[in-house]
């Protein structure tokens, strides 16, 4: 497996989150905009979409090209992008592109919830070079973290049915991120107590 390139934690940052912000920018700049193209029309919010997949796939293959390693979870949002994305301009609908945000964190949920089912952590599998747990703190954390994805697509599937289109898009923008973060500090009492640093994890 090849080993990833250390890389400046501020371009790292702005590789991941730029085209998110792009989009949210873009689109509230022309959401009330509607473009003729090949004779028909596109509201701002297809329009941004269609902006969004080849700026989101560019700065995935910078990623890459400056670590020299994409997760799974990368590749699968780059496929998702690309899938949903072009849906939603080819078919000029864009509860596609809204719909990704429950598959994506309905996926994360399943697959980790199939691990648990088996007795064990697919998220250590990904996470343990980086964060080494007990394996009963790696098990807590999974059940925690795909009981958080099974909301956030859940929370996703309601909003986009039930807001408008620049309610979402915040939502999507700041919403459950901000969320997913709080999660993880909430960990953080927990985390500590199953770190491998220490010698007898509480139970």
């Amino acid at each position: 497996m090849a080993e990833q390139k250390p890389i400046n934690p501020w371009v790292k940052m702005a590789l991941e989150l730029g085209p998110v912000l792009g989009f949210f920018v873009v689109y509230m700049r022309i959401k009330d905009e509607v473009y003729p193209i090949w004779g028909r029309d596109y509201d701002g919010f297809i329009v941004a979409t269609a902006g969004f997949v080849p700026v989101l796939l560019l700065s995935i293959a910078i990623l890459w090209k400056l670590t020299g390693k994409l997760s799974r979870m990368q590749i699968m949002t780059a496929v998702l992008v690309i899938v949903f994305g072009g849906l939603t301009v080819i078919f000029n609908d864009e509860a596609f592109f809204k719909i990704k945000t429950t598959i994506v964190y309905g996926m994360f949920a399943t697959i980790l919830g199939i691990g648990l089912l088996r007795g064990q952590s697919y998220l250590a599998f990904v996470m343990e070079d980086l964060m080494p747990l007990a394996q009963e703190g790696w098990m807590r954390l999974t059940k925690r973290l795909t009981a958080m994805f099974a909301a956030m697509a859940i929370a996703n599937e309601i909003v986009w049915r039930t807001m408008d289109t620049e309610f979402w898009v915040k939502f999507e923008t700041f919403a459950l991120p901000a969320a997913l973060f709080a999660f993880f500090i909430a960990q953080a009492r927990m985390l500590e107590r199953y770190s491998l640093e220490k010698d007898d994890p509480e139970t």
